[in-house]
């Protein structure tokens, strides 16, 4: 332990930084400072033996265990750095603003081992004790000896974790002050709000200090209301405008600007929440009171208030809140938290949500401050597999379920009840991919005889039950719902891959699925397509399944171009356009091709059968053609692809489309933007088959001519890297028969499976990140809402009409 690589680089003269002295008296405190150098960073730093070990983190910590942090191991500190704020002056080493971002002390998950030890071997695993980092995280050092300094800071899955997308960023102070009265950045009532969460609580309890509100089985929702205009959305900041329309009319009633934060419920004759109903509710089918029971405050007319007492924020919304039927104020009890637990049972109530009564609120942060009581406890579980049912008509019996613990995965019981037939045919469907030969578990003296199917343990779902048997076993356990917003990541999944040898006879690794009436071949449902994201073949797959009906209009009739990864995103890829042997129930198109001097029999995806075939050929990203084979010469789009430099930046990339915007809306034109999925965004202007594709592709260079004049220094129209420079590309030689693009919706070959992102307009601004778009994202933010590009399939410009408009601007 040394300072000395500090010493070196300081000149204390000149830097209002502590001095190179060595104190043991603040064992095991950590601090983490938001350091604003010559690039935003976020420095770590332990009390290890008199000194701070510290690392620099460039994203910030995350309690979202799906995020591995580079932590970029850098000189010891003296520990009086812990309490350091200040501005270190230019010229000298670290110069920049820093800031107390979270403080606390930690300890070592292992008490019998040695930290320093432990530190020396290059795996850390520590419980902090922060006001925003909590919980038990992982510092393990890279094992590459060229990138020895390089570490990765891990979140564990533990009851501080959060399944949201977390950004440091968001809680920053805005002084140096790190006291609890200080004020977060302020709120914005044009974006969404992740909400403050609730710790599961152990034992009920009263107290003075604390009120008690009923458990709603339901949807999270916050409202944005500004002058008339409403946003409601779920916690995921999904939109639930149109699917709750009646109470998006009443929250429109409202005559101030706020932000609130409550629960969605469909209550029964009896005033119970009913969550079947909630899942599948239709305003002019489904029975029962949608009621939108508002419990919090975080923002009134101008001011957050966020930073305000509970109780002080429930006053402010009682007396916000109009006399209305489908939203209500969640009222609540002082003190008596057993007797309103109690009593909420026996109503058939979930339970309760105890707050301190002064506590704030911090959005996107799961808070000891809010504690949650449940007398039938539900949880998450992976299943793992299934038994065969004796029943023909059953496709299974019951599930094999699992909970990872200490980083293992356990046996926690069968689960054959909580299921309808339609929840049991959809479950089957699913399983198929996942079936592995691999036992998960040695459970042959719980399952008695019965026949066990075993599953890649992807798939999360909720079961309750009544308690914990002294082995550890759920007693009575009822299935409530599949979670597929949610994933549960451990290291235990690399020996569950199928038997090659059993592969060549066709075993659980190659199996038929069923699709609309075709069996479609799968195979490797198991193998693992983006190692760092530890996504398989089979979570391809899924996502495909559930956005056919949104990507099939965009695909069918049209030659596909196959772009193939059957090893996954790291192994060789190859291109097919011609195809031979296919299924019979495959449809093609046979094309002349002048270049290779023949006819190309090209595959078309007409169903989600289809679809499924090219998917289990590795075909992770689709390339339909612009036309359709009823007019091959006449594409029913252009395309103008934004192709930034490795020195662009995103932001960049978002100033070029809404400068093309602009050259657009001048010509009267509209046109439809998404993210490329990769670096870039593609922006669309229907053609309607109106034109060939040499008129498409002139029409299109001159609407990218207008914007290079727009953003000269930025934008290029030259096509040869060597001379483009640092500038971003405007491709219009995407308009040119035969020629592909990833289609919108398509997943891509990058780092996490992002997906090519239809946007509308309104989102293409500062703050857009192209990482939000994923495979496991995509389909819950698509859910109901209406498809943003269905107008590129439309009516066509009138090409003469937008150029006279441009021409005249």
């Amino acid at each position: 332990m040394s300072l000395e690589e500090y010493r070196k680089k300081r000149r204390f003269q000149d830097t209002p930084e502590p001095k190179d002295l060595m104190d043991t008296d603040n064992q095991f405190r950590f601090v983490i400072q938001r350091h604003r150098a010559s690039h935003l960073h976020y420095d770590l730093r332990l009390e290890m033996q008199g000194v701070l070990k510290s690392w620099a983190v460039p994203k910030g910590p995350s309690m979202n265990p799906k995020d591995k942090r580079l932590a970029v191991h850098t000189e010891d500190h003296p520990v009086a750095y812990l309490n350091f704020e200040g501005v270190i002056p230019k010229g000298n080493y670290g110069a920049g603003k820093m800031s107390i971002w979270d403080e606390g002390h930690y300890e070592n998950l292992y008490p019998k081992n040695k930290l320093a030890s432990d530190y020396g071997s290059g795996k850390l695993k520590i419980v902090f004790h922060g006001k925003k980092i909590q919980g038990i995280f992982t510092l393990v050092r890279s094992s590459s000896m060229n990138k020895k300094d390089q570490w990765l800071l891990i979140k564990h899955n533990d009851e501080f974790a959060t399944d949201l997308d977390y950004n440091a960023e968001d809680f920053v102070l805005e002084s140096f002050s790190t006291s609890p009265d200080a004020k977060l950045q302020s709120l914005s009532l044009k974006s969404f709000v992740k909400p403050m969460l609730a710790s599961p609580g152990t034992k009920i309890f009263n107290d003075k200090n604390w009120i008690y509100e009923l458990k709603y089985d339901g949807y999270r929702a916050l409202a944005n209301i500004d002058s008339g205009q409403v946003e409601l959305y779920s916690r995921n900041g999904i939109s639930l405008n149109e699917k709750f329309g009646l109470i998006h009319d009443e929250l429109k009633t409202i005559e101030h600007s706020a932000i609130l934060d409550g629960e969605i419920v469909v209550l029964d004759a009896q005033g119970l929440p009913q969550f079947n109903a909630l899942q599948n509710y239709k305003s002019d089918v489904t029975k029962g009171n949608l009621v939108y029971y508002v419990f919090d405050l975080l923002h009134l007319n101008g001011h957050d208030t966020i930073g305000l007492p509970l109780l002080d924020r429930k006053e402010l919304l009682k007396n916000l809140l109009p006399d209305a039927h489908h939203m209500q104020y969640c009222d609540h009890v002082e003190g008596m938290g057993i007797t309103v637990y109690e009593q909420a049972l026996a109503m058939g109530m979930e339970g309760v949500i105890a707050k301190k009564s002064k506590s704030t609120y911090d959005p996107n942060l799961r808070s000891s401050n809010w504690l949650k009581f449940k007398k039938n406890e539900d949880t998450e579980t992976l299943i793992c597999g299934y038994t065969l049912s004796k029943t023909k008509s059953r496709k299974f019996a019951s599930l094999i379920l699992g909970m990872v613990e200490d980083g293992q995965l356990i046996y926690v019981g069968t689960c054959g009840t909580g299921f309808s037939d339609k929840q049991i045919d959809a479950l089957y469907h699913k399983f198929q991919v996942l079936k592995t030969d691999t036992p998960v578990f040695d459970i042959n003296e719980h399952l008695k005889g019965r026949e066990p199917v075993w599953m890649v343990p992807k798939l999360v779902c909720d079961v309750r039950f009544s308690e914990w048997t002294p082995s550890n076993i759920m007693r009575h356990p009822v299935f409530l719902r599949l979670r597929e917003d949610k994933s549960i990541v451990f290291d235990g999944l690399e020996h569950l891959k199928s038997n090659p040898e059993k592969q060549k006879t066709g075993s659980n690794s190659e199996f038929t699925l069923e699709v609309d009436g075709i069996k479609v071949q799968i195979t490797n449902p198991d193998k693992i397509y983006w190692p760092e994201a530890m996504l398989t073949k089979y979570d391809l797959l899924d996502y495909y399944i559930k956005m056919s009906d949104h990507i099939l209009p965009y695909l069918k009739d049209r030659p596909e171009s196959l772009h193939r990864h059957p090893s996954g995103i790291l192994g060789e890829s190859f291109y097919q356009k011609d195809h031979e042997n296919l299924p019979s129930w495959i449809e093609t198109a046979t094309i002349a091709s002048k270049s290779s001097e023949k006819e190309i029999n090209y595959l078309l995806c007409q169903n989600q059968a289809s679809l499924l075939y090219m998917n289990n050929l590795g075909c992770i990203e689709l390339h339909p053609w612009h036309s359709t084979i009823y007019q091959l010469d006449r594409p029913d789009y252009a395309i103008i692809d934004l192709d930034p430099s490795e020195k662009n930046t995103f932001e960049q990339v978002i100033e070029t489309a809404l400068a093309a915007k602009s050259v657009l809306d001048r010509a009267n034109i509209k046109g439809y933007c998404k993210t490329s999925g990769a670096s870039g965004m593609h922006i669309y202007i229907p053609m309607g088959g109106l034109y060939s594709y040499e008129e498409a592709r002139d029409f299109t260079k001159l609407v990218c001519i207008y914007i290079n004049e727009q953003l000269p220094d930025l934008t290029t129209l030259e096509r040869s890297l060597k001379k483009r420079g640092p500038k971003i590309y405007l491709d219009y030689l995407q308009n040119r028969k035969g020629q592909t693009i990833a289609s919108v919706y398509s997943v891509r070959p990058q780092k996490n499976a992002t997906v090519s992102m239809p946007l509308d307009w309104s989102e293409v601004k500062s703050g857009l990140n192209l990482a939000d778009f994923t495979i496991k994202t995509v389909p819950t933010r698509i859910g109901n809402k209406k498809d943003p590009f269905k107008g590129v399939l439309g009516e066509g410009i009138q090409m003469e009409k937008a150029m006279d408009r441009l021409m005249d601007s």
